[in-house]
């Protein structure tokens, strides 16, 4: 047996066991960073906590929600945006036996008492007075609610809220379990001893493109599972530090931290997204996970910035960015067929050259140390990927779903492979259907929807095979790409299928001033195309473009923007079959995001709502066309 079927095969059947483990191996090695905000508004303090200190808080927080009453595998809802009491508190549910249930902090105060009601939540972690207030207003709706914690009490009458202690603060907690301790030391690690397998760990609420969102039961087995399949892997060790800023309501957040569990290293933790570009240089991580989305964002605004500079500034970068691409392309390539990842002489010269101009410039910025980053969650244009590599900073693609416990593919540090999404976890199956879907089996698999048993049994066979609902393609060495999602696959009036997501990421790989892109087409005679343009960057050149001082939707509407978007559209169609082109396209009038409802807290598009919200547009583009 080798050393990884070892690692699978006996692992523990919860990961509050890894954690245990862990705690004992490496007590005082650093497991946690936080930034605390410094009084006057001056740079945040960074605090630590050892894997010791952590227990400390941990067992505590586990023996207040036994002392609370709650029992295994009851629910216990974290609303709460990624900060290390988040952490604590959901290894504190599992190290009691109970079962997290996640909720986004954007989540309406509708759609959060929807979730607490259908999962039967016993407790609530709310992170603020904002999160406590979507339970009270809905208060009479929760009847098995039966107490909220409120991490950050600021503004909030804890105790005495409503003279029966329905809400306490994590402080108050920590004591009540902390007392409860006292009097029987060994609760907790009785109750991690008793776990099963097969025991609920985690409810994760699909974000939902469409309709409700769908509670995934996931198992304590399927986060032990993750633990060591991640750590089979070999990217992450004891010395590493890892930024996270994720959404840990989120399933790619949630197995980062089970990954983090079995190696040990040190996680930064900081949920605030416009922290980032300040939090690289002082965190200065090894590794960091990240969405596609970001990773687009970053190029665009590094483009942004060359093109502020000046024109030779600009053309600098022009090259250096083609460099880049041409470099990562033929790198890989010659690591797959010669197991080398080498360049020839001029190449590599003039790659020398690029990277003292501007990829040096780009690694510092992201800290100066980092080795790797994970991307997930949607698919990466390879054209930003391979910019990426040949940059230095290697994007390793991966691909899982909450159905999943997360990833289940991922790509080997040293033979990574941009425009697919690695191999499959170790201990996993996949197999492609007749119809090119992607089905997965293994212990990272959900035990279904929760009462939903219909729907169950549509995603699930009666083996264990898990319906993706992806198209995909797998290589003869084991590499999987994804083309497409199944329901999203267009069909021209026409009879001819097109994926949109491959021409929507060729868009966003070719045009820095886009930031989201919708192409439209099933049941007409042609495709079309909504496209939102990155804010920053189209008012950038807006500035040199006699436009300055417009609004966003000033700009967005003028010819000048038309005729810009128009010339890339033309670049894109250049490369597609004829039925796949963008025959005709419309600037939307805002960007798409969170807030609007066009995007889930993951950042991936609502094609309903957006189609919906923007229905005059796609009425207008199709005004006047034969349909078949």
């Amino acid at each position: 047996m080798t050393d990884t079927q070892t690692l699978i095969e006996n692992r523990p059947p919860s990961v509050a066991t890894l954690f245990l483990e862990r705690v004992e191996a490496t007590p005082d090695v650093v497991a946690y960073s936080y930034p605390v905000p410094a009084a006057g508004g001056g740079p945040d303090e960074w605090l630590t906590l050892t894997w010791s200190q952590a227990s400390a808080r941990i067992l505590a927080i586990a023996a207040g929600l036994m002392d609370l009453g709650v029992r295994p595998e009851e629910r216990v809802a974290i609303a709460s945006s990624t900060r290390v009491e988040w952490i604590l508190a959901d290894m504190g549910i599992m190290c009691a036996g109970a079962a997290t249930t996640t909720v986004y902090p954007s989540t309406t105060a509708d759609e959060t008492a929807y979730i607490l009601a259908d999962s039967g939540s016993r407790v609530l972690f709310a992170e603020d007075a904002t999160q406590l207030a979507k339970s009270v207003e809905r208060r009479g709706e929760l009847p098995e609610l039966a107490h909220v914690v409120v991490i950050d009490p600021t503004g909030v009458d804890t105790g005495a809220a409503d003279g029966g202690g329905w809400v306490l603060s994590l402080a108050e907690l920590e004591q009540r379990g902390a007392a409860y301790l006292e009097k029987n030391p060994d609760a907790v690690t009785k109750a991690v001893a008793a776990q099963t397998k097969d025991q609920l760990a985690t409810l994760i609420y699909t974000s939902g493109t469409t309709g409700r969102p769908k509670g995934v039961r996931l198992a304590q087995d399927t986060w032990s599972y993750m633990g060591r399949a991640i750590e089979t892997l070999g990217i992450l060790h004891e010395e590493d530090v890892e930024y996270l800023w994720l959404p840990l309501a989120h399933v790619f957040g949630k197995a980062l931290l089970a990954g983090q569990v079995t190696s040990g290293h040190q996680m930064a933790v900081d949920g605030r997204v416009d922290k980032i570009i300040e939090n690289l240089p002082v965190v200065r991580p090894t590794y960091m996970a990240a969405v596609p989305r970001i990773f687009e964002k970053v190029y665009n605004g590094v483009a942004a910035k060359a093109r502020a500079g000046g024109g030779a500034k600009y053309s600098i970068f022009k090259w250096a960015a083609e460099v880049a691409r041409e470099y990562g392309r033929v790198t890989q390539d010659n690591q797959r067929r010669t197991g080398k990842a080498s360049a020839p002489f001029a190449l590599a010269a003039k790659h020398t050259v690029a990277d003292k101009l501007v990829y040096a410039k780009l690694r510092e910025a992201f800290g100066g140390r980092l080795r790797g980053c994970v991307s997930g969650g949607a698919a990466l244009a390879p054209e930003i990927g391979y910019f990426f590599a040949g940059a230095g900073i290697h994007i390793l693609e991966g691909y899982g779903l909450t159905e999943t416990s997360g990833p289940s593919f991922f790509n080997p540090e040293d033979s990574y492979r941009t425009g697919t999404v690695g191999k499959p976890f170790p201990g996993s199956e996949v197999r492609i259907a007749e119809d090119g879907e992607v089905l997965l089996r293994g212990p990272h698999v959900m035990q279904g929807y929760h009462g939903l048993p219909e729907k169950s049994a549509e995603a699930l066979e009666s083996d264990g095979w898990f319906h993706t609902g992806d198209i995909g393609e797998l290589s003869a060495d084991g590499y999987l790409k994804i083309t497409d999602r199944k329901k999203d696959l267009i069909k021209t009036s026409g009879g001819k299928y097109v994926a949109p997501a491959e021409i929507e990421n060729q868009f966003k790989a070719l045009c820095p001033f886009v930031s989201a892109v919708l192409v439209i087409g099933a049941g007409r005679n042609f495709c079309s195309a909504l496209l939102a343009l990155d804010e920053p960057t189209i008012l950038g050149w807006a500035k040199e473009n006699g436009l300055d001082g417009k609004s966003y939707a000033d700009v967005v509407g003028s010819e000048q923007a038309r005729e810009l978007i128009d010339g890339y559209v033309k670049r894109v169609n250049a490369g597609l079959q004829r039925w796949e082109q963008v025959k005709t396209f419309r600037l939307l009038p805002r960007d798409l995001d969170v807030e609007h409802g066009d995007m889930t807290p993951s950042l991936k598009l609502k094609r309903p709502v957006v189609e919906r919200e923007f229905k005059g547009l796609i009425d207008d583009m199709y005004a006047g066309s034969r349909e078949a």
